[in-house]
């Protein structure tokens, strides 16, 4: 089992001055104490159903980009891509600069915007649900063929590209993973079957991600897709340093459903959190699991 730290609010410090010093800290001690993967969200307002929506943001490529140059080995993600941000043309070229940048380390996690103010205040064209998960189904499809051989044409109902020309290829083989982001049992989890290395669920409870699972591996026996080959990621909402024991046992349980990797999000100043991460070894504990 791996350890995933999610980076979800650029609040502390409160000075900006200093959010780079200490994501440039929390990201090494991080990476030092073996969390295997660094996450962001992809907003530009704070969420509103955490603090106000005037709290710090930060773009999340360029966040990541950042962190790139300063760790080695995590693996550099969205958790998740807001498929409205980005021309899915544009976006297959940014994961991929991340991806050449980084030594392989990128990868795509996404799925289908749902932040209404910020896309509003911004001047994102806002659409229907229904016509989100189409152009997350065709920008899975983009990307997948920008990083492929075929530098040929795409013609969708939303996205129509003359060439898919992506030069130089992720270094990633055969490409950067895509991780679809989401529960959503009729449309997401149906474009994890179909396009997707790896889906990320909400770590609510051992049973809810099992049936989430269940459906998932209905949606892939009707697309003809192995269900194992599709690695399962869940962000868990238990605080781990609160009561560490509690955590791991937490995290046993996914593991007995096929889960590999888990993402936790600081609860207290960053480089505090990732210290005692590494003090608690959590990620050792983790791995240790069966």
């Amino acid at each position: 089992m791996r350890l995933g730290l999610h980076y979800w609010n650029f609040s502390t410090p409160a000075d900006p001055s200093e959010i780079a010093p200490v994501l440039t800290e929390t990201a090494r001690i991080a990476e030092q104490a073996g969390v295997s993967t660094f996450t962001v969200m992809d907003h530009y307002f704070q969420m509103e159903f955490t603090t106000s929506a005037e709290e710090p943001m930060l773009e999340a490529y360029t966040t990541l980009g950042y962190v790139a140059a300063k760790t080695e080995r995590m693996a550099l993600s969205a958790l998740v891509t807001g498929v409205m941000y980005r021309h899915p043309g544009l976006l297959a070229k940014i994961v991929t600069t991340l991806d050449v940048l980084s030594g392989g380390r990128a990868r795509l996690g996404i799925g289908a915007s749902w932040y209404e103010r910020e896309q509003r205040g911004l001047g994102v064209p806002v659409v229907p649900v229904s016509e989100r998960f189409e152009r997350l189904g065709e920008t899975l499809q983009i990307c997948r063929q920008m990083w492929s051989d075929d530098n040929g044409p795409f013609d969708g109902k939303h996205y129509q590209l003359t060439e898919t020309l992506c030069v130089p290829a992720p270094i990633s083989r055969p490409h950067p993973p895509i991780m679809v982001g989401g529960s959503g049992e009729k449309k997401t989890l149906r474009l994890v079957a179909r396009y997707a290395d790896a889906c990320n669920l909400f770590g609510e409870s051992r049973a809810q991600v099992a049936h989430k699972l269940d459906v998932l591996r209905e949606h892939c026996a009707a697309e003809g897709r192995d269900y194992d080959r599709i690695e399962k990621t869940v962000l868990v909402m238990r605080p781990p340093l609160a009561d560490v024991d509690a955590f791991v046992a937490e995290v046993a349980e996914y593991a007995t459903l096929g889960v590999t990797e888990v993402q936790t999000m600081p609860d207290r100043h960053p480089v505090e959190f990732a210290q005692q991460l590494a003090e608690q070894q959590v990620a050792a504990r983790l791995a240790d699991l069966p």
